[in-house]
C-alpha cells in the first residue's frame, strides 16, 4: 500500500470526524431545547391536570368508578389524584386496592394524554426566565438556518457509508500493516480504499465539507442575549415554532389560568365545587375557573380580555346556581348583544330565558318573576324595574359593564341598586382597567365600597401585579394570550343584531325591489341607525384598548367605504380601503404599511381582495361584515390573519342581522359548509383553489329573494324572480370584470358591487 491509500484513508476518517462532530453539536443543541422545554412542559401538564375535575374519570372508565367519596376527601381534580398515589386512597372510605389502582390507572391514563397534547406557549408580551431559555436555544438552531438542518442529514448520510469501509480500510493507513495480509485481505481492504475514496469525492463535489464545516461554526456560536433572541423570535415566529414542533411534535401552550390571583383566593376558588347538570358546553380550565370565581366571592368584576368567553363563564355561574334551587336571574345588556345573550343561553344551558325588552317588557318582567328563568334586560329598561327584596334574585349579571362607569349617569344608579340588594352579582367588561383606577373604583364601589375606598383617590395609573394584588377580592382578568391552549388560537364569534328601525326600512326597500345584493349591505346604506356598524365600532373600540390591530372585510366597496369613515371618526387609524382595482403592489405596501403602525390600526379590506396572497399577521382581530356566499371566502381570508407566523390569537367576528338575508344565508349554507370543512381536513387542495368543493349555489340568490318577499309581503309577480336571478348573475360578472387578470374576481359575487 503506498501514500496515495493512505491519504484516502485519512481524508475519509477526517470527513467522518467532521460529519460524527456535527451529528453531535446537532444532537446537543437539540437537547438544550428539550432541556429548557421540559419544565414548561411539566408546568403545563400538571396545569391542564389541575383544571380536569375528578368527575372525568368516570368517562375514562366507562362509568365503572364511584367518586362521590373520593371528591368528599378533598380530592377533586385528576392531579389531586395522581398526587395523591395509592396509600392516601386507600384510607378514604369505600375505596380498597383494587378501587385505587383503577383511580390511579385512569389518572395515568388522562396524564399520558396530557403530555401528548399539551403544548408550550411562548408568549412575546411577558417574557419570563423560563421561556426566555427556549427562545435563546431555539435561536441557535433558527439562526443556522436550514443550510444546518441540510448539513445535518448529509453528515449523518457520511457517517453511514463511511463508517463501514474506513473500518475495513483501516490496514491502508500504516506502512506495515498490509505486509502479512493475505491476497483476500488486500483485495477487500482495496475495495474498502475505493469506497472511501468514491464518497469522499461525491462529497467533495457537493460541497459537503465546506457545508459542514459552517453549520459546526453556526452552532458553536452560542445564544444570543436575551434581548436579541426575543426580537428575533417576534420576527421570525414561524421558523421558531416550526424548529419547536419539529423536535417535539407539540403546538405550543399557555398558562396564568387564575389571572395571578394571591393564593389564599386562589384556593377558594379551586375549592368551589362547580354543577354542571344544566349545562350544555364544556369548559376549558381557565373558564371553569372564572365560573367558580365568581360564585366564591360573591360580587366580582370578570375583565377577560375578548375573544375568552366571558359569556359562557357567567352560563356556567348561572346554571351552578339553578343547580343549588335558585329560580331567577338577570342579565342587563346594551340592546345591541340581547340575541346573543338569548342564544347563547338557550345553546349552552337548560335555562329558560325571558326577554324583558320593548313595550310589553312590564308583562314580561311579571311573568318572569313568577315563573322564573333568565332575564334578559337593556340598561335603560332596568331603571323601570323594581329592584329585588334580597335573596330574590340568584345573580345579577351586568354585560359591558364599562357602560355604568359613571356614577352621575341615571343607568349606572339603577344598577347600583341592583347590585345593592343581590348577593351575587357579576359585572363582565373586555376593557382593561389596570390604567383607569378612577373608572374602576366606580364600578367596584357597587359591588365593594370599603375595597373601592381603600383603592384611594385620582386616576393614577398602577402597575398590573400591585394592581391585581390591591382587588384580587373583586377582579379577575386574563389575556388571550394567557390561556388559550393553542398557538395560535382560532375563536369565530356570530353577532347577532337586530336591525334598527332605518336598518329595516333600508331592508325593505332592496327586498321590495328584488335586490339581493342591496338586500345583503342594507345594514349598511344608512350610518347614523346601523346595528352593525356600531357593534363594529365597539369591537375595533376595545380592540384597540388591548393594543390589537384590526381588519375588516367585506365584499362590498361601498360598505368599506361607510365602514373606514365611521371609524376615523372616531379616532382610529384606518388604512385602505384595499379593494380589487388596488394594483398588487399597492396592496401589499398598505399592508405593510399597516404592520408598521406601532399601536392599535384598522385594515379596510375587500374579501376578495385581500382573502388571497397576503399575510395579515399584524392583525388578530377580523370583522366579517356580512356572511359571504361561498364560505370558502372567509375561510380564506381569515387564513391570511391565522397563520403560522401570528404570535396572538385571532379573534373573528361576523355580523349578522336577525330576520333575513342573514339568517337564511347562515341557515342554508350551514351544512355545505361543514362539507367543506370535512373535505378541507383531509386535502391541501381545499386551500390552494376556492373552488375545489363549490359549495355556493347560484340559486341561492333567488330562493332567498323570493322567500324574503313573501315574508315581508312585497313581492312584485311580475318580476320578482327575474330580477333576484339578474341581480345575483349581473354581480357576478361584475366582480369577474372588476378583477380581471387577478385570479379573484370569480370567487365571489359583487367584487364592484355598490
Amino acid at each position: 500500500m503506498g501514500r496515495g491509500e493512505r491519504d484516502v484513508v485519512d481524508g475519509g476518517r477526517r470527513l467522518l470526524e467532521a460529519a460524527e462532530t456535527l451529528v453531535q453539536d446537532h444532537e446537543r443543541v437539540v437537547e438544550a431545547v428539550r432541556a429548557a422545554l421540559r419544565p414548561l412542559h411539566d408546568a403545563a401538564v400538571e396545569r391542564e391536570l389541575d383544571a380536569i375535575p375528578v368527575a372525568r374519570l368516570q368517562e375514562v372508565t366507562e362509568g365503572r368508578l364511584r367518586l362521590g367519596t373520593v371528591e368528599k376527601s378533598g380530592l377533586r381534580t385528576v392531579a389531586q389524584v395522581l398526587g395523591a398515589g395509592p396509600y392516601r386512597l386507600r384510607q378514604i372510605p369505600g375505596v380498597g386496592a383494587l378501587t385505587a389502582d383503577q383511580l390511579l390507572a385512569a389518572a395515568r391514563r388522562l396524564s399520558e394524554a396530557a403530555y401528548e397534547t399539551v403544548a408550550v406557549h411562548i408568549d412575546v408580551d411577558r417574557p419570563e426566565e423560563r421561556t426566555t431559555a427556549l427562545v435563546t436555544a431555539l435561536h441557535v438552531l433558527v439562526e443556522a438556518g436550514p443550510e444546518a438542518r441540510r448539513a445535518v442529514d448529509a453528515a449523518a448520510g457520511l457517517r453511514t457509508r463511511l463508517g463501514p469501509p474506513l473500518e475495513e480500510a483501516a490496514p491502508a493507513a500504516g506502512r506495515f500493516g498490509m505486509l502479512l495480509a493475505g491476497r483476500e485481505r488486500k483485495a477487500r481492504v482495496l475495495a474498502a480504499v475505493a469506497e472511501v475514496r468514491e464518497v469522499a469525492a461525491e462529497a467533495a463535489r457537493a460541497g459537503l465539507p465546506a457545508l459542514i464545516a459552517q453549520a459546526s461554526v453556526d452552532l458553536l456560536r452560542g445564544p444570543a442575549t436575551d434581548v436579541a433572541a426575543w426580537v428575533d423570535f417576534e420576527l421570525r415566529s414561524a421558523e421558531y415554532y416550526s424548529l419547536l414542533a419539529e423536535i417535539t411534535g407539540r403546538a405550543p401552550d399557555a398558562a396564568a389560568a387564575e389571572g395571578f390571583l394571591p393564593d389564599g383566593i386562589a384556593q377558594r376558588v379551586h375549592d368551589q365545587r362547580l354543577d354542571d347538570a344544566q349545562r350544555r358546553v364544556s369548559l376549558r380550565g381557565y373558564q371553569a375557573f372564572g365560573a367558580r370565581f365568581a360564585l366564591a366571592q360573591g360580587k366580582v368584576v370578570l375583565g377577560d380580555e375578548m375573544g375568552l368567553g366571558k359569556t359562557v363563564q357567567a352560563i356556567a355561574a348561572l346554571a351552578h346556581l339553578a343547580g343549588e334551587g335558585h329560580r331567577r336571574f338577570l342579565v342587563v345588556c346594551p340592546p345591541s348583544v340581547l340575541v346573543n345573550w338569548t342564544r347563547e343561553i338557550e345553546t349552552r344551558s337548560t335555562l329558560r330565558t325571558t326577554l324583558l325588552h320593548g313595550p310589553d317588557r312590564h308583562g314580561a318582567f311579571t311573568d318572569w318573576t313568577a315563573r322564573g328563568g333568565v332575564g334578559l334586560t337593556t340598561f335603560d329598561a332596568l331603571r323601570g324595574f323594581p329592584a329585588p327584596d334580597g335573596a330574590d334574585l340568584g345573580m345579577f349579571v351586568v354585560d359591558e359593564a364599562h357602560y355604568v362607569k359613571n356614577p352621575e349617569a341615571l343607568r349606572s344608579q339603577a344598577v347600583a341598586r341592583w347590585a345593592e340588594r343581590c348577593d351575587r352579582v357579576l359585572f363582565l367588561t373586555g376593557t382593561p382597567m389596570e390604567n383607569r383606577v378612577g373608572e374602576f373604583r366606580n364600578l367596584v364601589r357597587m359591588l365593594d365600597p370599603a375595597l373601592a375606598d381603600a383603592l384611594g383617590e385620582g386616576d393614577t395609573p398602577v402597575g398590573s401585579a400591585a394592581f391585581r394584588t390591591a382587588v384580587a377580592p373583586v377582579y379577575l382578568r386574563r389575556n388571550q394570550d394567557d390561556v388559550l391552549t393553542e398557538l395560535p388560537s382560532l375563536q369565530h364569534t356570530d353577532e347577532w343584531e337586530e336591525p334598527s328601525a332605518r336598518d329595516a326600512d333600508a331592508y325593505r326597500e332592496a327586498v321590495r325591489a328584488g335586490n339581493f345584493m342591496a338586500m345583503r349591505r342594507a345594514a349598511y346604506l344608512r350610518p347614523e341607525g346601523s346595528a352593525k356598524l356600531e357593534r363594529l365600532r365597539e369591537i375595533v373600540r376595545e380592540a384597540g384598548e388591548n393594543g390589537r390591530k384590526t381588519v375588516v372585510f367585506s365584499v362590498f366597496r361601498d360598505v368599506l367605504d361607510t365602514v373606514a369613515a365611521a371609524l376615523a371618526a372616531d379616532g382610529a387609524t384606518v388604512l385602505g380601503p384595499l379593494t380589487g382595482s388596488v394594483p398588487a403592489a399597492r396592496r401589499q405596501r398598505l399592508v405593510d404599511e399597516f404592520a408598521a403602525v406601532s399601536g392599535p390600526a384598522v385594515l379596510a379590506a375587500q374579501i376578495q381582495a385581500a382573502g388571497v396572497g397576503l399575510n395579515l399577521q399584524a392583525a388578530s382581530v377580523v370583522v366579517l361584515c356580512e356572511p359571504q356566499v361561498k364560505p370558502t371566502l372567509e375561510h380564506q381570508a381569515v387564513a391570511r390573519a391565522h397563520r403560522m407566523g401570528q404570535v396572538r390569537p385571532v379573534r373573528v367576528h361576523r355580523l349578522l342581522t336577525t330576520g333575513g338575508v342573514d339568517e337564511r344565508l347562515v341557515r342554508l349554507l350551514e351544512n355545505k359548509t361543514r362539507l367543506f370543512d370535512a373535505y378541507a381536513r383531509r386535502s391541501a387542495v381545499a386551500e390552494a383553489s376556492p373552488d375545489a368543493v363549490d359549495v355556493s349555489d347560484t340559486e341561492i340568490a333567488r330562493r332567498i329573494v323570493e322567500e324574503e318577499q313573501a315574508r315581508l309581503g312585497v313581492r312584485d309577480e311580475a318580476g320578482a324572480v327575474e330580477a333576484g336571478a339578474d341581480e345575483a348573475g349581473a354581480v357576478e360578472a361584475a366582480g369577474a370584470a372588476g378583477d380581471a387578470g387577478d385570479g379573484i374576481g370569480r370567487d365571489e359575487v359583487g367584487v364592484e358591487a355598490g
